[in-house]
């Protein structure tokens, strides 16, 4: 039997929530459910799944959690023998095994953005966390080396674990001190489902289902929020696009090329009912703004139905609000389709000296775009061929790459 890793990713931000309110001490609980999902990939292949996955995962994790308590008081014990003043020994739950039934991934969520943490630490701790990325994954979302994203990580596990901070649902007047740490969280768990960073897989399904639901839930304690909803309609929006996304063989089909019968129309419709109320209760958020692009892809019939002049106008309003490189480049793309190559590629080139761009595959892979939409075939082949070098998304690899076969094929050019 293969355990789906969808199953193991969706459990993972729920099974630690439970150790968590239950034990009180997060790192040794992140390292007893890994323990856990360890037991679990040995011995479902052979005695089957359990009827209670979570339930099992729980049981497992909080049995290691408790062995490594006791240990913890025999060492302390012995250490007592020379050191009188050693601190109180700590106390092993008495309560009876959780069964699973709760789910705490959304106070698990709230928690790692408590403010007692910094923003970039508490929102790189919960994609860990409750988004069960890799160090390596969020590194990449944020543009940094991995050595400083693992270095910073475990400084908010060491702030977490020595501040005492409580494992509970927040009050509706706590949610503004930590709201914004919790939507970007999710809004870039749901990009990596949306578009995987690394790895065979286009799209990692689980993961931006787990967005979403963590955003309903979100929204249901804050019922009306703008943003909130601005946040959930950009998912449902982006999602919506997911049949119509990849091919029979899982390779990247891009928005120009996709078969738009396939969209999830419920999915569009519930997003842009979201989006009309978060718009009618005044300024536009981020979010909203981003919910509104995706709109106008979605509202498209047709690649040439695409209102260009308004995303680009949204484009440039979004940037205003952000500092998100991302941001930038996208514009620069809404620009060239309004203004034509030239003037975007003209445009690009502010963008080779940022720092955080710079090398990017996303930059080269714009750049073949609008040059090969300008004649340059040459320098087209040459920067997609650049772009799958820096990727480490195979199926965009084998696209770019594919984008410049298909060039080398038209201009009757040998393949290198």
């Amino acid at each position: 039997m293969t355990i789906p890793e969808s199953l193991l990713r969706e459990l993972t931000p729920q099974v630690l929530g439970t150790i968590v309110r239950r034990f009180g001490d997060f790192s040794s609980a992140e390292d007893a459910v890994q323990e856990a999902l360890l037991a679990a990939a040995l011995r479902w292949p052979e005695q089957g799944m359990p009827d209670n996955p979570r339930g099992w995962l729980i049981q497992v994790a909080a049995r290691r959690m408790t062995d490594h308590l006791r240990t913890e008081i025999a060492r302390r014990r012995r250490e007592a023998v020379v050191m009188v003043d050693l601190a109180p020994d700590p106390v092993v739950p008495s309560s009876v095994e959780p069964d699973g039934s709760q789910d705490d991934t959304l106070i698990l969520l709230c928690m790692c953005c408590h403010p007692a943490l910094t923003r970039p630490s508490a929102i790189a701790l919960t994609l860990r966390a409750v988004g069960g990325l890799t160090t390596a994954q969020i590194a990449r979302a944020f543009m940094v080396p991995e050595t400083t994203m693992g270095q910073r990580i475990s400084r908010a596990k060491h702030t977490i674990m020595t501040s005492g901070i409580p494992f509970v649902r927040p009050t509706p007047d706590a949610w503004p001190l930590r709201l914004d740490a919790v939507l970007h969280v999710l809004y870039l768990i749901f990009n990596e489902g949306y578009a995987a960073s690394d790895g065979e897989a286009l799209q990692a399904v689980a993961l931006s289902e787990e967005a979403i639901r963590l955003a309903r839930l979100v929204l249901v304690a804050l019922p009306q929020h703008p943003e909130v909803m601005g946040l959930l309609a950009l998912m449902l929006l982006s999602d919506a696009r997911r049949p119509a996304r990849a091919g029979p063989d899982g390779d990247l089909i891009p928005l120009q090329e996709q078969d738009r019968r396939l969209w999830n129309r419920q999915a569009i419709v519930e997003g842009t009912a979201l989006l009309r109320s978060a718009l009618a209760q005044g300024a536009a958020g981020p979010y909203q703004l981003q919910a509104a692009i995706a709109a106008l892809h979605d509202e498209a019939s047709t690649v040439a139905d695409t209102d260009w002049p308004q995303i680009l106008a949204l484009y440039r309003l979004l940037e205003t609000m952000t500092s998100n490189p991302m941001v930038t480049l996208n514009r620069v793309v809404a620009h060239a389709m309004v203004h034509g190559p030239a003037e975007g590629l003209e445009e690009l080139r502010t963008l080779d000296r940022k720092d955080r761009l710079a090398g990017h595959h996303r930059l080269f892979a714009v750049r073949a775009h609008l040059l090969e939409m300008s004649g340059d075939t040459e320098g087209a082949i040459d920067h997609y061929r650049r772009a799958a070098d820096k990727t480490a998304s195979l199926p965009e690899q084998r696209y770019l790459l594919m984008c410049a076969a298909r060039l080398r094929e038209r201009t009757g050019t040998p393949p290198e």
